[in-house]
């Protein structure tokens, strides 16, 4: 070293190589004659929060070999230089780093802050350039897609699962694609995926001598789908339960009394138009239409289509529209007295409310308040009376509480339990095979699951035998997952890391790009 200078933001080296001689970059052979001598400037890891700048004194050889095509060469120093690099290697480890884990945009302002200013496009280089490692010896191989576009475009991860690294990415989600990488390692003994058909294909083709493994935290979520809309097609039976009740503990008034104005249901505009398009489908579909036509005909996606024809009802659509969970539920009880007593100032019974948690605005009980108003009659200026009977659950409450492990479900969902189950003898049944199907799973006893197969399709829940069904497609993967310790679970969390990547890289992650990060980043 021959100098140090330093200022604010800036510490500047000046270094020179004391070897007598240097080694060749085309033919190895050393050589003593020193042709000329020039500067280089190198950008190295920051100093105390300043950028750090190396200036190296170089000489050029003159190749002593008469055969080597390179007349003369320049002299690099092991840790400091290398060809044509204007960084050292320190500082590009660093800059490669924060490239694979941040991508370009985000990766440029943080080493921006850490004193290592470098541009978007030089980080995705630096991406682009690392070697992508062997995927070596695989015998247990998890597989997964993840979106690009979502419903256009999808690619497959490949997770090693013993070690939880992805070894490769393919560039679809066919089963061609995977059965021919899978023929290059013919080494791999058991597959984890999930229950998509170009799958089980795919590894069929590819590895037929492999055992193939669903995946059961999809199981899981399949049969929570299967069972909220079971919950949701069968919620009137509990609002018609809830009736009977409060007609019971309050008898109906005197025949001199004039009866009482039937409290109106609250509509939803996008229930509305649920219900007018399940009707239309099922129309054109009775006409002897075929999907894709009556998706043309009502200028609907066939994605649409396809839903509204598989639907057993239109309850089982209104799930989401009908029963979705607001924040004035819990208090609902609370304004229905308030409203009864004769407080009909929404203002004023949201105050209230806010003392007691309610943390949702005035237009919140304003909407809730409007069919009671509408539904009086104007001219007299009187208004219907609430409904003093408890409110029944939403849908998603009821199937969360079915699906909770009775060990852990709280009092109050203990009671909307007992109150499903009692109002309706088709959520009773549900909660059984819910509960049976759970043993199964956490007990590893997959021997079990065609018995209660053969328990579900003897019983009348149509979207439970829909699961069923799917099921049976694909039974033996399926008594694998629930039989064997392994588990796709590293898979999934590899996804969600994907995600992430490719929202960092949003408007980059081409295939390649996004391919390398996802085998280099750790």
């Amino acid at each position: 070293m021959d100098s140090v200078d330093q200022d604010e933001k800036l510490v500047t080296l000046r270094v020179r190589a004391r070897a007598s001689d240097a080694s060749c970059s085309g033919c190895s052979r050393r050589s003593f004659r020193v042709h000329a001598r020039y500067q280089r400037q190198l950008a190295d890891l920051p100093f105390g929060g300043r950028r750090v700048r190396i200036i190296v004194r170089i000489r050029r050889f003159k190749c002593v070999n008469p055969r080597c095509p390179q007349s003369t060469f320049s002299e690099q120093i092991p840790g400091l230089t290398t060809p044509f690099a204007r960084r050292t290697p320190p500082l590009t480890d660093a800059l490669v780093d924060i490239a694979l884990a941040l991508a370009g945009r985000s990766g440029a302002r943080l080493a921006a802050k850490l004193a290592m200013p470098c541009c978007r496009d030089v980080l995705i280089r630096l991406i682009r350039a690392q070697p992508i490692p062997e995927p070596g010896r695989i015998e247990v191989l998890g597989v997964d897609d993840f979106a690009i576009r979502r419903r256009q475009s999808y690619n497959t991860v490949l997770i090693n699962m013993d070690t939880h690294r992805p070894v490769d990415v393919l560039p679809d989600r066919e089963a061609d694609t995977l059965a021919a990488w899978l023929r290059e390692h013919p080494e791999v003994q058991v597959v984890c995926r999930d229950r998509a058909s170009a799958y089980a294909e795919g590894v069929r083709a590819g590895a037929p001598q492999a055992i193939q493994v669903a995946d059961r935290f999809h199981l899981w979520k399949n049969l929570c789908e299967a069972a909220e809309k079971t919950v949701a097609a069968h919620h009137h039976c509990l609002r018609a339960a809830a009736a009977e009740q409060a007609t019971a503990l309050d008898p109906p008034p005197p025949a001199a009394t004039p009866e009482p104005v039937t409290t109106p249901r609250r509509t939803y505009r996008l229930a509305e138009r649920t219900r007018g398009r399940y009707a239309d489908v099922q129309e054109h579909l009775a006409r002897g239409l075929s999907r894709a036509a009556v998706a043309r005909a009502l200028n609907l996606d066939i994605q649409t289509v396809r839903r509204f024809a598989n639907a057993t009802c239109v309850e089982e659509l209104l799930a989401k529209a009908e029963h979705r969970s607001t924040r004035l539920d819990p208090f609902i009880d609370l304004v229905n007295q308030r409203w009864n007593e004769g407080v009909t100032n929404a203002e004023a019974i949201a105050a209230e409310l806010r003392t007691l948690g309610f943390r949702g605005d005035v237009q919140t009980v304003q909407r809730y308040l409007r069919p009671l108003r509408t539904a009086g009659d104007t001219r007299r200026r009187r208004q219907i009376a609430a409904p003093t009977s408890p409110q029944v659950p939403k849908p998603r409450q009821i199937s969360r509480a079915l699906l909770t492990h009775p060990d852990r479900l709280s009092e109050a969902d203990a009671l909307i339990v007992k109150a499903a189950t009692m109002g309706c003898v088709h959520l009773e049944r549900l909660q059984q095979h819910v509960r049976s199907f759970a043993k199964i799973m956490a007990q590893r006893r997959g021997g079990e699951l065609p018995i209660w197969l053969d328990q579900v399709e003897a019983d009348d829940l149509p979207e439970l035998r829909s699961f069923a069904t799917g099921i049976r497609r694909d039974l033996d993967a399926v008594i694998n997952g629930l039989t064997l310790e392994h588990s796709s679970g590293a898979v999934e969390g590899n996804v969600t890391r994907i995600k992430r990547l490719k929202r960092d890289g949003y408007g980059r992650a081409k295939f390649g790009l996004l391919r390398a990060q996802i085998l280099l980043a750790t």
